[in-house]
């Protein structure tokens, strides 16, 4: 199962563009920072991922976000258009 679920912050967001089938869609960068327990000791968890929202639905709700926003944002992960690295495809934000 592919599914991820991140508690973030909209660091970034693109303009809309369009994808080939027509599609809006919206480049973002979410910034997340907690602290997890790994072999039983604390641990700062910090970083930047880079995610896009592909939809009319999802991309309206994105849009409306004001930078800096706090959302839980669900979705799944697959490699990058140019085929290197992650992009979190986000399908559904609370």
């Amino acid at each position: 199962m592919n599914r991820l679920v991140l508690s973030a912050t909209l660091a970034e967001r693109g303009a809309v563009r369009y994808t080939p089938a027509g599609l809006p869609a919206l480049d973002l960068v979410l910034k997340h920072e907690s602290e997890v327990s790994d072999a039983g000791q604390p641990r700062k968890v910090s970083m930047d991922i880079k995610a896009v929202a592909i939809g009319q639905g999802i991309t309206r709700q994105v849009g409306a976000l004001t930078l800096g926003a706090s959302g839980s944002y669900a979705g799944f992960l697959s490699t990058g258009r140019n085929g290197r690295g992650l992009v979190f495809h986000v399908t559904a934000l609370d």
